[in-house]
């Protein structure tokens, strides 16, 4: 597991499906102030399983309070070092945004971070507006704020990058093709081939 996800913490090997099995019933049980400090101590052991539940302890479409937790999610960002347990805690992010969508003002910094996984976290928590049927004018306007910040981000030269570009308009494509094809007329050629052909694999 170590070397499949490339980041060296200690792995237990217990399967996602349990660790949601476990997360589950504290969901339901524990109140927010509570779950966010059990998601706190489970994330300082740097277990990657822990991590995972801390992660899972906190994806709740609805939650009050909810300050804490996306306090607590946001500050794990800066320590995101792999994919997985960087997708479970920006599953619980995009709950967290979705539920107060000013905290967008916060996740814009993160595209200007140095910090790699902190950029790609930027768009990962914002997908939930790549993916809406019937977005609201507000909803459309964080859509495009996060396209201007998806062609900014193809000035960079991380491989990661470009691969969650390419699967925000991806995802997109499915619920708006002609705001797709009008990114790629305009950004297209600065984009990697591999992500261009993922971005308009759903255009036809």
């Amino acid at each position: 597991m170590a070397a499949y996800h490339k980041a060296p913490r200690r792995y237990l090997g217990v399967a996602n499906p349990a660790i949601e099995a476990l997360a589950r019933p504290l969901r339901r049980t524990l109140p927010a102030p509570e779950r966010v400090a059990l998601a706190r101590a489970l994330w300082e052991t740097d277990i990657h399983e822990a991590r995972i539940l801390a992660a899972r302890l906190l994806t709740q479409a609805r939650m009050r309070p909810d300050d804490g937790a996306w306090a607590l999610i946001a500050s794990w960002v800066e320590s995101f070092d792999a994919w997985a347990i960087a997708d479970h805690a920006c599953i619980a992010g995009q709950k967290r945004l979705v539920a107060d969508p000013a905290r967008i003002d916060e996740v814009e910094g993160w595209t200007h971070r140095a910090h790699m996984w902190s950029r790609r976290a930027a768009l990962v928590m914002t997908l939930p507006w790549a993916r809406m049927n019937h977005p609201k004018a507000r909803d459309l306007a964080v859509r495009e704020r996060v396209l201007g910040w998806a062609a900014a981000l193809l000035d960079d030269r991380d491989w990661f990058i470009h691969k969650v570009v390419a699967s925000w308009l991806r995802d997109l494509s499915r619920r708006d093709a002609a705001r797709v094809r009008r990114f790629l007329d305009a950004h297209g050629a600065r984009m990697r081939p591999f992500a261009r052909r993922e971005a308009a694999r759903r255009l036809g």
